[in-house]
């Protein structure tokens, strides 16, 4: 039984093969715990043949399916309303009241007024609707376990029983918790829908920052409560971000600990109208206990479980509590009056079993033999080479051995293993990303698992057993893990049974796809997205494995279009930006800068933070342009001006940026810190006089277009050097980041690095088109990195790394290939993702790497391990290449001028290496699949081209042809289809406008 389950009352849902289908509201289907006073609905329309667009809707809302019509609607009818848009339509019926569900359905006409069709009966139930943890909560308390000493041993773990009234219609809990929590009912975990069955969340209600806003989640729990006599509400409470060492630094952290707490709301309606609420209160209905299995749990460190404290049935009904302590009242509300508690808007994160991982092998070690570290010695008769029997062999250890799990794939999640044994037997599981071998970098014996780059995470799952004589089976609940090695020991003789990764995720509806016939290109696609899996954990965060974890501003926003491309992850950012806002206030200079981290204060560092503090304007920018949404500007309006005004004040008329501690991190070639702050806060005027236009402000975008103006000025002024007849960049301006872990001390900025001609060209910071076309021939040549360029310039970093590499760090990467594209360098852009040499995207790929790593050099099988003082191989920031892939080498861009896909441009750049010949793209934009594939044909001589435009959008197909009437649909040039108007034809380019429609075309290229 899943608590996902849903409501009796819902009508099933018809075949999704009607003309309108996809109904959201608040960008999520039939979503519980919709706070929003006007949520905002959107649906998607079938193709139904070429040209299909909206010309007209009618919402209809009401409190029962039976009242979908305009006649009956109790709650909205909009009536008939002349309008295209179709994606965030705003309710305007009655206010809606909390904890009620509503359903709705659209009817769209097209252009031409004859009618589309009906969507489906879709619904949405409101929460609470309130956001000061008293309003609706029926006098629920934050509780804790009595005299319960922060950090003490042993999780607590709080019940209560109450007896049922009547027979129950339905139930919805709402809960929070300070700290993480693990929800029963009535015996039962707390599932939630996931892929046609349910599955568990991990570590809800996920992560705040506590003093400005706790989230709380909403469940269905009807079928866990109904055909009761009573009903048993449950939790045990972890440590999480709340009480761990990850909050260290944080305006809600306490070195002595936090008390961790529970907010719980049961509501039951019966079928005869009446309602009743059980509520977490301090009046002696609860108890608590921490003398139960959960010994030790940290988000760092892994957790602790003694099988032998188990209580069984104490999540049920009749179970003898007497025993147990009282709760008491967290005074929660006192501490920090002005925290609200809202409801959480977006997808939770939650283990999802169609990725889970099983072992690819077993090694089983006996000791370890030869010189310095050595090497493992390994035991052959139980050692499992094969993966079809690594999944599931048995796997006997007694004390002294150790095996080594290998799951042939970093991933983020927690372990599920069974086990035989004696009671009293202590199994003990360590994690790591990658295994030893004979570098001096290595932290033990050759083949055992590294865990050097953990720091100090002790990343460790204890499990004590209880000695049933058929087995026992474990999965951790109170963290989670980055890994890819499990490494295995046991105090006494001990079977592993079984032994799976179960991987967690945020990021669990996958909209985009994508392949070509080079299997390296699609080994670091496959990375790239399991590096957003793992990272896209409640907040987008760095890597998931050492004592960091955290929200870097930075990685969010460099990543952040590529995530949009590969995932419906927009209102898990909308969500981290509100996240990114508070930080501000608590964390950021003079409560007006932008942070570098967020949630929390561990490693936020003060000073100028130009490229991570930019996220609070380039990820508003980015959601909106993605989503087609521009809700996320209008709420984040004041603090974005906050910003821009707060560096105005710092650097005055100078238009200089507010300086960088970071600059362009990590980057093999380096550059001036202060040009990369300089670029940004110009990027950040230009991005905020768009935004500005975009929610009606045009004195405000004026205001910005003038401030970027003069940015760009005083940019030139300074940086760019026309001596001796050519421009020049200046980028050796200042040092580089002067925080860099690992960083060599004496290598020097330079002058047209990488990073600085790539963001001179994207934001037009020159004079002339001379100059441009000269910076342009300094990027070729600095990524060509020739015999010549190494000859002109021996001082650079370049000479030391192959032709054809790329030298960016953090703040480059994503603007690389795009930049290159964009004027004319394809070429280059191809060559670059085709280089396995240091620095390059493949360097991982040959070096076996499953995830994208935070180095271009974190290891090789030649130099062992980059520096360890930071080095993690789960880090999405260079996965940013994957914006290009979508957008570039599938096709599938945006419409600057037409934000969330209405209007968007397919334009796939043909590879000129010869390399990949085909590509296939797609992406589940706002208005539906946009799908983009081609392949070369001929020998080089043809290309044919497929792509489907989604009903009520419009693209600009350009294609690379010999002429426009080249292009050709069967027989017949394209230019003749219906409904399809040439533009141009242009440097081998033939251009269009498609209305919406499935097309197969081919074209000519020489």
């Amino acid at each position: 039984m899943g608590a996902g389950a849903t409501a009796q009352a819902a009508p099933p849902r018809p075949q999704e093969d009607a003309a309108v289908y996809g109904l959201t509201v608040e960008h999520r289907t039939d979503p519980l715990g919709v706070d929003a006073a006007h949520p905002r609905f959107g649906w998607l329309l079938r193709g139904g043949g070429r040209g299909r667009g909206q010309g007209a809707y009618e919402i209809l809302v009401a409190t029962s399916p039976g009242r979908l019509t305009a006649a009956r609607a109790d709650v909205w009818s909009s009536g008939r309303v002349p309008s295209s848009e179709s994606v965030t339509v705003r309710h305007g019926g009655t206010p809606l009241t909390a904890s009620t569900r509503y359903y709705w359905t659209v009817t769209t006409w097209d252009t031409s007024g004859r009618r589309i069709g009906s969507g489906p009966v879709a619904w949405f139930e409101t929460g609470l609707m309130s956001t000061d943890g008293v309003t609706g909560w029926d006098d629920a308390q934050w509780i804790g376990m009595r005299d319960k000493q922060p950090r003490s041993p042993g999780a607590p773990m709080l019940r209560t029983e109450a007896p049922l009234t009547g027979r129950v219609r339905e139930a919805r809990l709402y809960v929070s918790a300070l700290g993480v929590y693990e929800a029963h009912v009535s015996g039962h975990r707390v599932t939630v829908p996931q892929d046609g069955g349910t599955t568990l969340e991990l570590l809800p209600p996920g992560w705040t920052n506590y003093d400005a806003r706790v989230t709380y989640l909403t469940y269905d729990v009807t079928r866990l409560v109904a055909r009761q006599r009573s009903v048993t509400l449950a939790a045990v409470l972890g440590n999480g971000w709340y009480n761990g060492r990850i909050s260290e630094g944080s305006t809600y952290y306490s070195d002595r600990g936090n008390a961790l707490a529970l907010k719980a709301k049961l509501l039951i309606r019966y079928a005869d109208g009446t309602t009743q609420s059980v509520v977490t209160r301090p009046d002696g209905s609860w108890k608590a206990t921490d003398t139960g299995p959960h010994r030790a749990d940290d988000i760092y460190d892994g957790q602790t479980y003694d099988a032998r404290r188990e209580m069984p049935g104490w999540t049920s009904p009749g179970f003898d509590d007497s025993a147990w302590q009282d709760t008491e009242r967290v005074p929660f509300e006192t501490t920090f009056p002005d925290a609200e508690l809202l409801a959480y808007p977006a997808e939770t994160a939650r283990l999802m079993t169609r990725w889970d991982r099983r072992p690819q092998s077993i090694t089983v070690c006996t000791g370890v033999t030869g010189q310095g570290k050595g090497r493992i010695v390994v035991d052959p008769g139980r050692t499992v080479t094969d993966p079809h029997r690594a999944a599931s062999a048995p796997v006997t250890l007694g004390p002294g051995d150790t095996a080594v799990f290998d799951l042939g794939q970093n991933m983020v999640g927690v372990p599920r293993y069974s086990l035989r044994g004696p009671a009293g037997a202590q199994v003990t599981f360590r994690f790591g990303e990658m295994l030893n071998d004979t570098s001096a970098g290595a932290d033990g014996p050759e083949g055992s698992v590294y865990r050097a780059n953990l720091r100090s995470a002790k990343a460790t799952s204890t499990y004590v057993l209880k000695g049933h004589p058929d087995g026992e089976t474990h999965q951790d609940t109170l963290t989670f893990y980055g890994f890819r090695y499990a490494s295995v020991t046991a105090t006494e003789t001990v079977t592993i049974t079984a032994l799976s990764g179960k991987v967690a995720t945020s990021a669990i509806q996958e909209t985009g796809t994508l392949r070509t016939n080079d299997p390296d290109t699609n080994r670091l696609i496959g990375n790239i997205r399991w590096g957003q899996r793992g990272n896209y954990l409640w907040v987008p965060t760095d890597c998931p494995q050492r004592d960091e974890r955290l929200g870097w501003t930075g990685d969010t926003q460099v990543f952040a279009t590529a995530g949009l491309y590969t995932a419906h992850a927009g209102p898990f950012l909308a969500h981290f930006q509100n996240t990114v806002i508070d930080s501000q206030t608590r964390y950021g200079e003079d409560g007006e800068q932008f942070t570098g981290v967020a949630p929390g204060g561990r490693y936020n560092f003060p000073g100028g933070g130009s490229g991570w503090a930019d996220c609070g304007v380039v990820l508003p920018w980015t959601l909106w342009q993605m989503t087609g949404d521009p809700a996320v500007i209008e709420s984040s309006w004041p603090a974005m001006t906050r910003y821009l005004d707060w560096i105005r004040r710092q650097t005055g008329d100078t238009f200089a940026g507010q300086g960088s501690l970071t600059g362009d991190w990590l980057a093999p070639q380096k550059t001036s810190a202060q040009l990369m702050s300089d670029v940004y806060y110009g990027y950040s005027a230009r991005l905020m006089a768009q935004m500005a236009r975009a929610v009606d402000r045009p004195a405000q975008a004026a205001a910005y277009e003038r401030l970027f103006g003069d940015i760009k000025k005083a940019f030139i002024r300074k940086y760019l050097s026309t001596e001796g007849g050519t421009v020049t960049v200046k980028s050796s301006l200042g040092g580089a980041s002067p925080i860099e872990p690992g960083a060599d001390p004496d290598q020097k900025t330079e002058d047209n690095t990488q990073s600085a001609l790539l963001w001179v060209l994207k934001l037009g910071f020159y004079d002339t088109e001379a100059q441009r076309r000269a910076l342009i021939g300094h990027l070729a040549d600095n990524i060509g990195n020739g015999e010549a360029y190494k000859a002109a310039h021996p001082e650079s970093s370049r000479v030391t790394y192959a032709e054809n590499t790329l030298s960016v760090g953090f703040l480059g990467v994503n603007i690389l290939a795009p930049v290159l594209s964009d004027e004319g360098r394809t070429d280059l852009a191809y060559a670059l993702l085709h280089q396995d040499a240091l620095p390059s995207w493949l360097f991982s790929v040959k070096n076996g790497a499953t995830t994208v790593w935070e180095r271009w050099n974190s290891y090789s099988e030649k130099d062992g391990f980059g520096p360890v003082s930071m080095n993690s191989f789960n880090h999405y920031a260079y996965g940013a290449i994957m914006e290009w892939m979508y957008a570039y080498m599938a096709g599938i861009a945006r419409d600057p001028e037409s934000p969330g896909f209405r209007r968007f441009v397919l334009h796939p750049h043909i590879d000129p290496t010869g390399r990949i010949t085909h590509v296939a793209g797609s992406h589940v934009s706002p208005y539906g699949e946009i799908r983009s594939e081609w392949r070369v044909t001929d020998g080089g001589a043809g290309l044919s081209y497929e792509a489907v435009v989604p009903a009520n959008s419009e693209a600009a197909l350009r294609l690379p042809a010999l002429s426009a009437d080249a292009v050709r649909e069967g027989r017949t040039p394209l230019a003749r289809a219906a409904g399809v108007r040439i533009t141009g034809h242009e440097d081998g380019v033939a251009s269009y406008r498609l209305p919406s429609g499935t097309y197969r075309l081919t074209t000519r290229l020489r």
